[in-house]
């Protein structure tokens, strides 16, 4: 009974992914921003990322310490309820604050599904097929993030504009939250003591959580900046109009999307260290290519070589810092997703790199800098084995 019960929850589990992925809108909406309100620079633009990912750093700790009290699923349920909130802003009023607040309790409920999400997965999985389970969970992630840009660009010349983004995933995830709150999960009480400040921050004593720490911040910042530089790439390099740059973002999210599912089954079958290396060194590769290129099909490929690199990173990297202290997992999901407050860091420091050269080559080649930390990584994840323990 408790494996059909498992078997069941799957599904609506990781739907959750799916709403995940709305954060990623975060890139393309910037650039529709700066176009709406006019004479506003990157670096004011770049707020609207700030506003978003702040709130890894302030509220993942505080959500893992809500998260033992209330259950994973709970949890989870609640940062559907922020969500669907944000999404209704824009439409009560359209002005760059309300945008602001809008982001600002977008970042709020991904924040809290991002801590919650991973942990309930690993209610409904074994640990032996958790990686593979969250690259796929990656892969449902990365469908909501390539639909994005589509449906920005598909809605721009309706009544509500690109903004009609909004109502369509205000619906979505209250759909979501009700096919996750009427599914059987029966969560796995493995850590009976209470998560605190000071115990979060002891996983910090390991080396190895240090890393996959900042592995995490790199991933996402690196992240979040091509989503916002790539479109201003394709508007400088190849002359595109905003709506069909924007579009760009959508090959980098198929490129991950495509990455993610072929990940997932790989992962079911094989060890992950040899694959995640082969994926940071294709990425890099790619980075590299784009400071350079100047053909709009090579730039397209470049950047879906870059997607399929980067597409299983991040699930690796998390499930391997959860198989390292597995009796402190909300403790460390609720670490690493501190982390992803690397996306609202680094893109304002490329809209000032942008200003100031006034190209998105110095962008790229800051981007490939950041990114040297992943090869750096390397050696580290394939050190890690399901018995090690502080």
């Amino acid at each position: 009974m408790t494996n059909l019960k498992s078997s069941r929850a799957i599904l609506p589990v990781m739907s959750g992914f799916f709403i995940m992925g709305f954060v990623d809108i975060v890139g393309v909406a910037t650039n529709y921003v700066k176009a709406d309100f006019t004479g506003m620079d990157d670096k004011v633009a770049g707020l609207i990322s700030l506003s978003c990912f702040l709130w890894f750093l302030i509220l993942s700790i505080p959500t893992g310490m809500l998260m033992n009290r209330i259950g994973r699923k709970k949890t989870v349920i609640l940062s559907f309820i922020v969500t669907a909130l944000a999404m209704v802003i824009p439409l009560i009023k359209y002005s760059f604050p309300a945008v602001l607040v809008a982001f600002t309790m977008l970042g709020i409920g991904n924040t809290i599904l991002q801590v919650a999400q991973n942990p309930l997965v690993s209610s409904v999985v074994s640990k032996e097929k958790l990686t593979g389970t969250l690259t796929l969970g990656q892969f449902v992630k990365a469908i909501s993030s390539f639909l994005g840009p589509i449906l920005t660009a598909a809605f721009a010349g309706g009544i509500l504009g690109w903004k009609m983004i909004f109502p369509v995933y205000a619906v979505v995830t209250l759909l979501t939250m009700g096919w996750l709150a009427l599914s059987p999960i029966e969560e796995q009480l493995v850590e009976r003591s209470e998560i605190t400040f000071a115990r979060t921050f002891s996983l910090l004593k390991d080396k190895y959580i240090v890393l996959f720490f900042i592995g995490i911040l790199v991933l996402v910042g690196v992240d979040v900046g091509m989503g916002v530089t790539f479109p201003k790439l394709l508007q400088e390099r190849c002359s595109l109009p905003l709506e069909k740059a924007g579009m760009g973002n959508s090959v980098y999210f198929l490129a991950r999307t495509i990455g993610a599912f072929l990940g997932g089954i790989i992962l079911l079958r094989y060890s992950a260290p040899k694959f995640f290396t082969g994926s940071v060194i294709l990425a890099l590769a790619s980075l590299l290519g784009l400071i350079f290129a100047r053909n709009l099909t090579l730039i397209l490929v470049l950047v879906a070589l870059f997607g399929l690199g980067y597409s299983n990173l991040f699930s690796i990297v998390f499930s391997t810092s959860m198989l390292r202290v597995p009796e402190k997992t909300n403790e460390v999901s609720a670490l690493l997703i501190v982390g992803v407050c690397g996306g609202g860091v680094i893109t304002p420091l490329l809209g000032i790199i942008t200003d100031t050269f006034g190209k998105q080559a110095p962008a790229i080649i800051a981007l490939a800098a950041v990114w040297l930390f992943m090869v750096l990584l390397i050696p580290f994840i394939g050190k890690v084995k399901t018995s090690d323990t502080l």
